[in-house]
């Protein structure tokens, strides 16, 4: 389904992002789809996520949830493909570019983690942990300068696959049915995909199908963060061989692409333990030998990504040319 209409749409919508984001005055007047989105999951999670109901029986649920709200996310996105097909109506164009737009995260996750550093040199350390408690679920308010550091940065790795990378993979491949789809199946994992009591049994359909749709583009973003390495004085060959060495030793089967990239770009250490619900986790780091991450690290690998965002746009550009 990839045709070159949809990847000149991709690559207007990834500028207009990169140029907007998300607008608060919006937002706070709107839903946001997602926010719609999250509505559902948390309506299914209330209703069909009983307690008294047997493991299996939650699985299952899981399975049925997960199954509608794609289907019903595609569904969608399938009526406003043929509302907007810029072939039938030259007016839907613009609009079409808009929707796209709204559903890639570039420009507000840049935001988000520059915050962090931004906190901490004018308010200081306390400021900073607030501002990180808003992009990561462990806990902030034990975290030194290393460990805001780290969270700011995997947070950013990570996020460059599941906000740009992934959405615009799934909407080059099968239009807004796919980037809906997508960005149900994603914000299902992020609300209900935990291993948590509650939803260790009904987030699992939502984990497993994140864990899917993600396989292919947490390997893609790793790439692109790795080309980037040099705009932090980092190398692309040592970038390369922390992924390939350290990728796989991560708790997720994608997050420790992009986040082994961007360890070995910035010659830091990722990962580790780290505090959840007063609960330590225990990880291997990524880049082991790197030194302990600053907050000028922070800065350094918003260069990264910014350079790694230009990949992945001059890659939609080529593609959309060869399509001509």
């Amino acid at each position: 389904m990839i045709s070159g209409d949809h990847l000149w749409i991709l690559a207007l919508a990834l500028i207009l992002d990169a140029i907007v984001g998300d607008p608060d005055w919006l937002w706070r007047r709107l839903p946001h789809p997602v926010v719609v989105i999250g509505r559902a999951i948390d309506w299914t999670d209330r209703t069909w996520n009983d307690a008294d109901f047997s493991a299996g029986r939650r699985k299952g649920a899981s399975i049925v949830a997960v199954a509608i709200l794609v289907v019903f996310a595609a569904t969608v996105g399938w009526l406003l493909e043929r509302l907007l097909d810029p072939a039938e109506y030259d007016w839907t164009g613009p609009a079409f570019v808009v929707v796209v737009a709204i559903l890639l995260a570039g420009r507000s996750l840049y935001d988000h983690v520059a915050a962090v550093a931004a906190a901490y040199g004018s308010d200081g350390i306390v400021a900073a942990r607030r501002a990180v408690a808003r992009i990561v679920g462990r806990d902030p308010d034990d975290l030194d300068e290393a460990g805001l550091s780290r969270a700011a940065i995997e947070s950013l790795a990570e996020n460059f696959s599941d906000g740009v990378v992934a959405p615009a993979f799934w909407f080059a491949l099968l239009g807004l049915p796919g980037l809906f789809a997508y960005k149900a199946i994603n914000t299902a994992d992020s609300m209900i995909g935990h291993r948590s009591p509650r939803h260790r049994d009904f987030g699992w359909a939502s984990a497993r199908l994140d864990d899917l749709v993600n396989w292919l583009p947490a390997r893609l973003s790793a790439g692109a963060i790795a080309v980037a390495a040099p705009l932090a004085g980092g190398a692309i060959s040592t970038a390369f061989r922390v992924v390939g060495a350290d990728a796989n030793n991560h708790r997720s089967p994608n997050a420790g692409w992009p986040e082994a990239a961007m360890a070995g770009a910035l010659g830091v250490s990722l990962s580790g333990p780290r505090s959840y619900d007063g609960g330590v986790g225990t990880e291997p780091y990524l880049n082991g030998g790197g030194r302990e991450p600053g907050i000028n690290d922070i800065r350094r690998a918003l260069r990264v990504y910014t350079g790694a965002w230009g990949v992945v746009f001059f890659v939609v550009m080529l593609a959309a040319l060869l399509f001509l």
